[in-house]
């Protein structure tokens, strides 16, 4: 999906090399002068007065966040209703489909609404934190980090008895990755665009190719890889990280994004995800998933 894709160009990490210093290639916005501010999206008080938070959440994204028997479910979901209960309302999930880039996905869930019959939720999942965003993106607060995710490698242990497979080694053995996704950049500007380089519609199904035999190893985000390996328990896949030679940016630390006219509900949200990080709580639910658990640095 384009979300990976554009998750490594906003951080940086799709390429070989280094980014930008902070905020070295930020031109600031505009100032409006002469206008009116703008109120978008539930304040907090409104909020806890009506008894209920909506969070967005990308769809169809096992294990993060997915439709399940008529309901949201996954760790992001789970992650939202710790936040809610620390609130003390109800939580509601929006499940949306993901745009053409971040900046798109902010736009039009989080600080405007889409052009034609949008409208903002209070808290979107899964948004990943740099400093770079803080600066280009200013009508967003980035908050809440609750989790660290990472590029890594799923094997038949079979094929790689004595070593675990490094990216080096798929100049000549078949791995999957997700079509135009980070470890699709990453290989190909790696080894150059070889045969043995193996696309799939998502890091899901590039799992299935591995089970199947298609290739000895697949690439992604660890927590995908994972997901996907609890679908075939029997067929002797293992997944580890290793250093990835060359990548500006492996891991990346994954927050929510709020309205920046709201700090009082940001402010509040990160107090919730601190909290739930001081007592385990999220490490529980990665835990409960299946999925290793990375504390974000804070």
């Amino acid at each position: 999906m384009l979300r990976r894709v554009l998750l490594a160009l906003v951080i940086g990490a799709a390429l070989p090399g280094g980014a930008f210093a902070r905020c070295e290639d930020y031109k600031p916005q505009p100032k409006p002068q002469n206008t009116f501010a703008q109120d978008v999206g539930r304040d907090f008080d409104r909020i806890i007065e009506e008894g209920w938070i909506e969070f967005a959440v990308y769809d169809d994204y096992a294990p993060w966040s997915f439709e399940q028997k008529g309901r949201a479910a996954g760790v992001d979901v789970e992650i939202g209703k710790l936040i809610a209960k620390a609130l003390g309302v109800e939580a509601k999930f929006r499940l949306v489909a993901a745009g053409e880039n971040l900046e798109a996905d902010l736009l039009n869930y989080v600080w405007k609404g889409a052009a034609v019959g949008g409208r903002v939720s209070d808290v979107m999942l899964h948004v990943p934190y740099d400093s770079a965003l803080v600066c280009r993106i200013e009508q967003v607060t980035f908050t809440g980090q609750y989790a660290t995710e990472n590029v890594a490698i799923a094997y038949r242990a079979a094929e790689y008895e004595e070593k675990a497979p490094t990216p080096p080694f798929f100049r000549f053995d078949p791995v999957a990755v997700e079509n135009d996704s980070i470890s699709d950049f990453y290989l190909t500007s790696l080894i150059g665009p070889v045969d043995k380089i193996h696309r799939f519609r998502s890091t899901a199904a590039a799992v299935d190719g591995l089970a199947e035999g298609d290739t000895k190893a697949a690439m992604g985000p660890r927590a995908e890889l994972e997901a996907g390996l609890a679908q075939h328990p029997d067929d002797g896949l293992k997944v580890h990280s290793p250093p990835l030679v060359g990548f500006a940016r492996g891991s990346w630390t994954l927050g929510v994004g709020i309205n920046f006219q709201h700090k009082d509900l940001a402010y509040a949200v990160d107090d919730a995800i601190e909290k739930a990080l001081a007592d385990g709580e999220i490490g529980r639910i990665f835990a409960e998933h299946g999925l290793t658990f990375t504390a974000p640095q804070r």
